[in-house]
């Protein structure tokens, strides 16, 4: 794998290269490690390892963004002129307002060593514990289990030199029975924190459980949502509406309400990408130290994520937010976290006299974003809750929901948040929660 000091060199090498006024050049590579199996065997193994340079080149405000992986000499310099090449025939940006100083940054241990070295033949003995749990139970198991050493590297020709090295490790797996399925995915930053055979476990028990299932109407319910099903909601709620760019411009739902409430009082989202725990990055894709973002504190809307270009525009100073260059999307927010509660999904449970348990959703889209509304399809496991117990699988559903309506229905919060769906969440239980749709299946 490309270490950091690598990619430092490559950026430093493209930066001088350069003819541009100045120059940014950043880095992303690393490797993907890949066991993927179906039908109760391993049917892919793969390893890709990659490197992408990108570089930002301004002559005044033209600038022009060229990428490349060919990262020999003629490579990069083809990269670089052509940066140089595309800015030079470019309109002026108004909105460009130059490349970043140096800054201090957080030092972070991102990169896992057991992840790091995890090989395939020990994702393969993984994957013989799922396959054991699926024949022992008549299930067909499927899925993927990824291990992906990073590193990230940002040089501009101001002096900035910034580097981070990361990894993770993603399993997923779906049982399959006649009549029903049942999923279990877990992500860590510690292959040693990836439990297969656990997982195994769950994903069969909901896939048993929810064998035969029946029709329930589609309306309002009381739903305990498990994590994967809040972190759809809560990547959704960020990809709408926390982002500077659409708040500048009254394409998000936070804009103008900065101060108001917008969801119960029991919610607090932040984005913490200093989490030393949730696949931390202490600087964005121009180099700016990255920073904790609030976005709502306590129900009330405290703010957004901004990039230079978008906290210019608001005056204010950059969070730390910035995505890849050209960064036509402006800022994104990658490490939403969702304030936990204090109560047990059985305790959730227990506690609903008649609802429904989601465990994922699925084909999730956006109907209106300044409403927060989505809709989508319940999958892997679903359950009607009866007296306090979950009583048998129902067929699927789709739901057509405001996220912050749902939010403002919160009754009770999981207490031990799991990454899931790239978020940090917790389990919830909302009061009600409308759905529009029945299926078949």
């Amino acid at each position: 794998m490309i270490t950091e000091a690598q990619l430092i060199d490559i950026g430093r090498q493209a930066v001088a290269l350069s003819s541009a006024e100045l120059t940014e050049a950043v880095l992303t590579g690393g490797a993907n490690h890949l066991t993927r199996f179906a039908n109760n065997t391993i049917h892919q193994n793969v390893s890709q390892a990659d490197v992408d340079l990108r570089v930002r080149a301004a002559f005044g405000k033209r600038v022009g963004v060229a990428t490349t992986n060919d990262l020999s000499e003629a490579g990069i310099r083809r990269c670089v002129e052509n940066a140089a090449n595309i800015a030079r025939h470019q309109a002026e940006d108004p909105d460009f307002i130059g490349l970043p100083e140096p800054a201090e940054y957080h030092s972070i241990a991102a990169a896992c060593d057991t992840t790091v070295a995890f090989g395939p033949e020990q994702r393969a003995e993984a994957v013989a514990s799922i396959l054991a749990v699926a024949e022992r139970d008549g299930l067909v198991a499927s899925g993927a289990f990824a291990t992906t050493p990073q590193a990230l590297a940002v040089v501009n020709s101001l002096g900035v030199a910034a580097r981070q090295a990361f990894a993770a490790a993603d399993l997923n797996i779906t049982m399959t029975g006649p009549t029903s399925t049942g999923r279990a995915a877990c992500t860590a930053m510690d292959v040693a924190e990836v439990d297969a055979a656990q997982a195994a476990e769950r994903a069969a028990r909901k896939a048993l459980a929810s064998a035969d299932p029946v029709t329930v109407e589609p309306g309002d319910y009381t739903i305990v949502l498990e994590e994967d099903a809040v972190g759809d909601l809560i990547g959704f709620l960020g990809y709408m509406g926390f982002g500077g760019k659409a708040f500048n411009e009254g394409r998000s739902f936070l804009s103008g309400k900065l101060g108001e409430r917008v969801c119960g009082e029991s919610i607090t989202i932040c984005d913490d990408g200093l989490d030393p725990g949730f696949l931390p990055l202490p600087f964005d894709f121009e180099g700016v130290p990255r920073r904790k973002v609030v976005v709502i504190d306590r129900g009330i809307a405290r703010g957004v994520v901004h990039d230079r270009t978008t906290a210019a525009q608001a005056g204010v100073e950059s969070t730390g937010h910035a995505t890849p260059p050209p960064g036509a999307w402006g800022p994104y927010p990658m490490h939403l976290k969702l304030a936990p509660g204090d109560a047990t999904l059985d305790e959730m449970i227990a506690s609903t006299e008649r609802g429904l348990l989601v465990t994922r959703f699925h084909y999730t889209n956006i109907v209106h974003p300044l409403r927060t509304e989505l809709t989508g399809m319940t999958r892997d496991g679903t359950f009607l809750i009866e007296d306090g117990k979950l009583t048998r699988g129902v067929k699927n559903l789709r739901f057509t929901q405001s996220v912050l309506a749902a939010l403002s229905n919160v009754e009770m919060i999981g207490k031990t948040p799991r990454i899931a769906e790239g978020c940090l969440v917790p389990a919830l239980k909302v009061g009600s929660f409308h759905f529009s749709g029945a299926t078949e299946f």
